[in-house]
């Protein structure tokens, strides 16, 4: 009996809670379909500012509509496409990528991906564009508008890359003439400061030797002193006698007989005149008759 009582409450136990579980899903869904009717009602306000050109109610009531139902797609499109409309291309591009990835329809997909290419068409940022065509396409094959915008996206894109690598190009070639102009710039500092070292060294090597020159200058004058003085002095015979060499013999006055010139000479007088003498002596015996007859 006490087992049968246990059994019954348990089985009320779970009753209870399915029938709280079930309430809580259907208040859930009652809530979720009561928010996305909210969600409607504020979208379609937002269309009817629009119609009026009133864009900052009509942003509004997109915003209250997202809000109240984060997923409902049309909104959020259309709240893409009212930036777009408003230049605002930067705030564009996120609820139009939040409409493509919320929507079930293949249809939303495709306008949102292509008006996101348009948004990003018009800030130059042609990767993203080309990737948003490409989406559009994937889930519109057939759409020959979306189609164009891709390949002129791509041609951008391709114009672009250009661009850059030749801008690319220019800065590396300014950078290197940069570089060349600071190296010859640098060559230029260090060829100045070797030639104000050398202008330094051959300063100083001048001046000394003009220093040089000028003791020179200064020694010979004196040397031409000392010189002159001596001319001016009288001279002393013994001492000029002196000054000669010990080896060389003193010098024959001009015009004068050395002794052995003269003891020549005269030698040569003396046998000059005995030859005379001698011619005469045999003259004179010479004319004398040798008598050999008797004298009568």
């Amino acid at each position: 009996m006490q087992r049968k009582k246990v059994s019954i409450n348990y089985i009320k136990l779970v009753g209870v809670f399915i029938f709280s579980l079930f309430s809580g899903i259907i208040s859930a869904q009652e809530n979720t379909k009561k928010a996305q009717k909210e969600a409607r009602v504020f979208a379609a306000e937002a269309q009817e500012s629009l119609s009026e050109n009133n864009f900052a109610q009509a942003e509004a009531n997109y915003r209250k509509a997202i809000a109240k139902d984060p997923t409902n797609a049309e909104a959020k499109y259309n709240l893409g496409n009212l930036y777009y409309a408003k230049d605002k291309e930067g705030e564009s591009t996120p609820r139009l990528k939040q409409a493509s990835e919320t929507s079930q329809s293949k249809a939303l997909k495709h306008k949102a991906y292509h008006n996101q290419g348009n948004a990003f068409m018009k800030q130059k940022k042609y990767e993203e564009a080309v990737e948003a065509f490409k989406n559009a396409l994937r889930n519109n094959p057939k759409d020959d508008q979306t189609r164009y915008n891709l390949a002129l996206a791509k041609k951008m894109l391709e114009k672009e890359q250009q661009e850059q690598d030749q801008n690319q190009d220019q800065d590396k070639d300014q950078n290197q003439d940069k570089e060349d102009q600071k190296d010859q710039q640098d060559q230029d500092k260090k060829d100045e400061g070797e030639n104000k070292k050398d202008q330094g060294e051959d300063k100083e090597k001048g001046d000394e030797g003009d220093q040089k020159d000028k003791e020179d200058q200064s020694e010979d004058k004196k040397q031409d002193e000392g010189d002159q003085k001596k001319e001016e002095q009288p001279k002393d015979p013994s001492q000029e006698k002196g000054d000669q060499p010990k080896d060389q013999k003193p010098q024959q006055a001009k015009g004068q007989l050395s002794p052995q010139q003269i003891k020549n000479l005269l030698e040569a007088m003396e046998n000059q005149e005995k030859e005379i003498q001698d011619k005469i002596n045999a003259q004179k015996a010479k004319g004398r008759k040798v008598r050999t007859e008797k004298d009568w």
